[in-house]
């Protein structure tokens, strides 16, 4: 019998379907599915301090260009300082219009074209495209898979790193949700600097834990290069908003530099004032949020244990993207999410989006009202179900 999930006395609105039909809205404008499942934003209200902060400046009846505050950088300095413990300075920060923004301008005045890079597959499929457009090239770290978890192949690794200028790294890791340990970390920032390669660390997801649970930040040394901002925490990417926080000033130099020349360190007239309220005044929203994420990764646990066992999920600890292996269904990931798309009208980005070694699987974003999220699974049975049908069928002509 499937198990209800009912909100705790909650002071916070995530239960109300919010319709974001003809917003230009990415996840529900671009493509004509009933149910987008797919990009990693979310279907909640925005922290109710940051609308009321948001609408404050647009009563000021003037949209000019916008300068970078001190202000801004007091917000991530003192979100990090007191959620992670980690000492961040203003002279050790740049801002940039967003975090793959920022990778890109970092490409381009740290390797040269031709260079290869290395990421862990199965990854955020924007850093093939990143690397790839920029005329560089892809060197995978497949991260090994077994017993249903994730880890990293550090023999490959060290081997690898060995013909690289720079690895990127995805901590939270999208698609897999898993946090990387202290110690995976340090073994990873070891042979990076065995090799003299320059570490970038993505840490958007950081803050999208799993109540209880912490992210471990990477450990600041003269070749890591960190990625943050509070575009997905809060549900505010479309104020593209970043900083780049590195402690070697030569480096850091070069990087706003191309910033600069890339044209990515202006600033969004709404964006300053986002992230202040974010990070400033909204905290006990983002706890609230943590709270029905991991409620919701429950309902999907239990749905699939008991109305579709044939789809595993994939445990995580961060991110509100879920990593379901449908191996057992023995259909390309492709050919899967575009059938549920055509069958059912549910968006699922298929697995082998973000690395071939990821193709018996697919990525849902949980990030939405139960309503949404029950339906959602209910579509993905019904779709399963319909495939299961159409393949016996066929196997019976």
């Amino acid at each position: 019998m499937r198990k209800e999930y009912t909100m705790k006395n909650t002071k916070y609105d995530f239960e109300s379907v919010v319709d974001r039909h003809n917003t230009d809205s990415v996840k529900w404008d671009l493509f004509d599915d009933d149910l987008p499942m797919w990009v990693a934003d979310m279907d909640f209200k925005v922290a109710p301090k940051i609308s009321e902060a948001i609408l404050e400046r647009a009563n000021h009846p003037v949209y000019g260009y916008t300068i970078v505050t001190d202000e801004l950088f007091d917000a991530y300095i003192s979100w990090w300082d007191r959620r992670y413990g980690l000492k961040m300075s203003r002279e050790d920060m740049a801002y940039a219009m967003g975090v793959m923004p920022s990778i890109s301008s970092m490409i381009r005045c740290l390797t040269d074209v031709g260079d290869e890079i290395l990421i862990q597959t199965p990854v955020y499929h924007v850093f093939f495209y990143v690397i790839e457009e920029n005329d560089r090239k892809v060197l995978e770290n497949e991260l090994i898979f077994e017993n249903g978890e994730y880890k990293i192949d550090f023999d490959d690794l060290d081997e690898k790193l060995s013909k690289v200028k720079m690895m990127i790294l995805c901590n939270p890791h999208n698609p897999i949700g898993k946090i990387w340990s202290r110690e995976e970390l340090d073994r990873i920032d070891e042979l990076c600097r065995k090799h003299d390669v320059i570490l970038i660390s993505d840490e958007i997801h950081c803050d999208l834990t799993d109540p209880g649970v912490k992210y471990n930040p990477f450990r600041a040394n003269d070749n890591v290069i960190r990625c943050l901002s509070p575009s997905k925490s809060f549900n505010i990417a479309g104020y593209q908003s970043s900083v780049v926080h590195a402690t070697n000033p030569e480096l850091l130099e070069k990087i706003k530099s191309q910033i600069h020349i890339d044209n990515s360190d202006s600033c969004n007239v709404f964006a300053t004032t986002a992230v202040r309220s974010a990070y400033n005044e909204s905290e006990d929203w983002l706890e609230e949020l943590r709270e029905v994420l991991y409620e919701n990764k429950q309902i999907v646990r239990d749905y699939l244990s008991e109305e579709l066992p044939i789809v595993k999920l994939i445990e995580c600890d961060a991110t509100y993207l879920l990593w379901l292996d449908c191996s057992a269904l023995n259909t390309p990931s492709k050919a899967l999410s575009e059938f549920l798309r055509q069958n059912q009208g549910l968006f699922i980005s298929a697995g082998s989006d973000f690395g071939q070694c990821g193709d018996n699987f697919l990525r849902m974003n949980i990030a939405c009202p139960q309503k949404l999220l029950k339906e959602g699974l209910d579509k993905l049975k019904a779709g399963v179900i319909a495939l299961n049908n159409i393949n016996r069928l066929s196997k019976n002509i």
